[in-house]
């Protein structure tokens, strides 16, 4: 299915902000993107200059994801002619965002547009550290967090700007595709996935890949796609074409976990999902790979025991 994102484009337009997020969806595919705004040509915060962008539309398909870079100075920028007429559009989808129909992102300074016009009242949202005083005056009705990478709120999604607008996209990429894809475009764009303050962890299939071994990518690749399997150190090495004793001292420098801790948390994750579905706790063990309802409960209690 593919997606529709609108980028509003803004004089002053933060190039990464735009660009990154833009970037990362373009090699996910699946994602048609546009970029919309009140003027046709605007120079971006480099100094480049973009044309052809588009009227901003009078109604949007069910499911499109609007998306609000920050801009330069936006103090003054927000101000403007052109950001008053965004603003007032932007009013108007209040109700289709409120009710899920549409997806609001808003990078850096794009929160506190979005805030201006009404639309993070009431929703946890966090922007670039210098701003975040800037928001909390602006919109009080906003529940702002500060030291976060960015933050999801039901159907609002707000990150901290620059480089974290691309974890925001990675982010949206492994909602709609999965999690192997936006591994996929992560490694493709060689950055990393980033939480920060008190954001809740990283599922395992995302948390541990914060490297660049090819090897290790091909153990993680085998594991993730068949984690309810038994698999031995030795032959599971031979697939990613090095020697047991080597795959298991990279698992300890690279991500600081045993490959036996990585893989059950691997299928811990698994059956945290059945029973989400609504699996028993016998039938969710069981399709996770563990032996027994009893094994993971014992899992369970190892993770928590670990993070707390």
């Amino acid at each position: 299915m593919q997606h529709n994102v609108y980028f509003l484009v803004l004089p002053g337009v933060m190039s990464l902000d735009l660009t990154g997020p833009a970037e990362a969806m373009r090699i996910a595919g699946d994602f048609k993107l546009h970029y919309v705004g009140p003027l046709p040509e605007v120079e971006l915060s480099t100094g480049l200059m973009v044309s052809h962008i588009q009227p901003l539309p009078d109604s949007l398909p069910t499911g499109s994801i609007i998306v609000i870079p920050g801009v330069n100075n936006s103090a003054a920028a927000f101000f403007t002619p052109a950001a008053l007429r965004i603003r007032d559009w932007l009013h108007q989808q209040k109700t289709l965002i409120d009710t899920g129909q549409l997806t609001l992102v808003c990078i850096c300074s794009g929160s506190v547009l979005a805030g201006c016009a009404g639309l993070l009242d009431g929703y946890q949202c966090t922007t670039h550290h210098d701003l975040i005083t800037r928001l909390r005056e602006q919109v009080p009705l906003a529940l702002v967090k500060d030291n976060r990478i960015f933050v999801e709120d039901r159907h609002v999604l707000t990150s901290a700007g620059i480089s974290a607008g691309i974890d925001l996209a990675l982010h949206l990429i492994a909602r709609y595709q999965g999690t192997q894809a936006a591994i996929k475009v992560a490694r493709e764009m060689v950055v990393y996935f980033r939480r920060a303050g008190d954001d809740p962890q990283l599922s395992p299939w995302l948390q541990y890949r914060n490297h660049l071994h090819p090897a290790l990518h091909r153990a993680q690749n085998l594991l993730s796609a068949e984690p309810e399997s038994v698999w031995q150190i030795d032959a599971l090495a031979a697939k990613a074409h090095i020697s047991g004793r080597h795959l298991a001292r990279l698992f300890r420098q690279h991500l600081g976990i045993s490959i036996r801790d990585y893989h059950e948390q691997l299928r811990l994750a698994v059956a945290e999902q059945r029973l989400q579905q609504g699996f028993g706790i016998e039938k969710a063990a069981l399709t996770a790979g563990f032996t027994s309802g009893r094994q993971l409960r014992r899992a369970q209690q190892r993770k928590q025991a670990q993070s707390s």
